[in-house]
């Protein structure tokens, strides 16, 4: 499938987050340990917020492994909310628009795992999506016509509600053509100010993810560790598979699950698909 990580804190330099780590975003891009598939080469991308409104986004086909533009880049930005994905197709074409993060104004979106049978139900999907979104539909994927569909129930007002509904809209199309496990997912949003995370799938056994202990914590119990002296005391992520080996630096988060990250604390609630009419009665 893919992997991907969502970080924020205070300004990092990206090649702390994708080049540096024992088990960084790049090395998992050739040895992911504990991805659907072990090699994830169908490009990437990153997305970043600065100084201006919207966040910037880098995507490329290239493998991250092989990109030397990535590294250049990595070794000179810096930002406090970074999103950052590699890619492994489940059929959809290697281009640049299927690259994630997806981008919205504001917002970002980037996914792990897959609607099922994607191309037997992806009309019925998209003509669900609001008229005004419809047309910036990029690329092929089904990962941008779930942002789509998020963005269609009310992500930029309410992000849990408005992702059960798209889930519940999902299945529900997938389910009435025959699918039984729909969908596979885990997903993460952010509209630069806060970061929400969520695992779910179909079937009960969703792909992993993790989230970083507390920095304060870990300065207790490793004193002298520079990586951890570097941090701001709210720096938080959000991953697919840990960054390394530190022991106790991460913990899972559990199935059917959503996470906020604001201000450095991370809060968890049960997440479950919610039709719209259900959430708005």
């Amino acid at each position: 499938m893919c992997r991907w990580l969502a970080y924020s804190g205070s300004p990092v330099p990206l090649d702390e987050l994708l080049f540096k780590p024992a088990n960084s975003l790049v090395v998992q891009s050739k040895h992911s340990r504990l991805g659907a598939e072990t090699t994830n080469g169908d490009g990437f991308g990153v997305g970043w917020y600065g100084a201006l409104p919207t966040p910037g986004i880098f995507r490329s086909t290239e493998p991250a492994w092989n990109d030397s533009n990535l590294r250049e880049l990595a070794s000179h930005a810096s930002a406090g909310r970074v999103f950052a994905h590699i890619r492994a197709s489940t059929g959809s074409a290697v281009q640049q628009t299927n690259c994630h993060p997806f981008r919205h104004e504001r917002w970002l979106w980037m996914h792990n795992g897959l609607i099922r049978d994607f191309p037997a139900i992806k009309r019925d999907l998209a003509m669900a999506v609001r008229p005004d979104l419809f047309p910036l539909i990029q690329g092929s994927t089904d990962s941008e016509v779930f942002f789509m569909l998020a963005l269609t129930y009310g992500l930029e007002q309410d992000p849990p509600a408005a992702v059960a509904a798209a889930v519940a809209h999902i299945e529900g199309v997938g389910k009435s053509h025959g699918i039984d496990y729909p969908l596979q997912m885990t997903v993460a949003t952010t509209d630069g100010d806060s970061t929400w995370a969520f695992r779910y799938s179909s079937e009960g056994r969703s792909r992993t993810l993790f989230h970083s202990t507390d920095v304060t914590t870990l300065r207790t119990h490793y004193p002298g560790n520079v990586m951890l002296e570097q941090l701001s005391d709210d720096a938080r992520l959000v991953v697919s598979e840990p960054l390394g080996d530190l022991l106790g630096a991460w913990q899972e988060v559990p199935e059917a699950t959503s996470v906020v990250v604001h201000d450095g604390e991370v809060d968890f609630h049960p997440f479950r698909p919610t039709d719209a009419a259900a959430a708005t009665s």
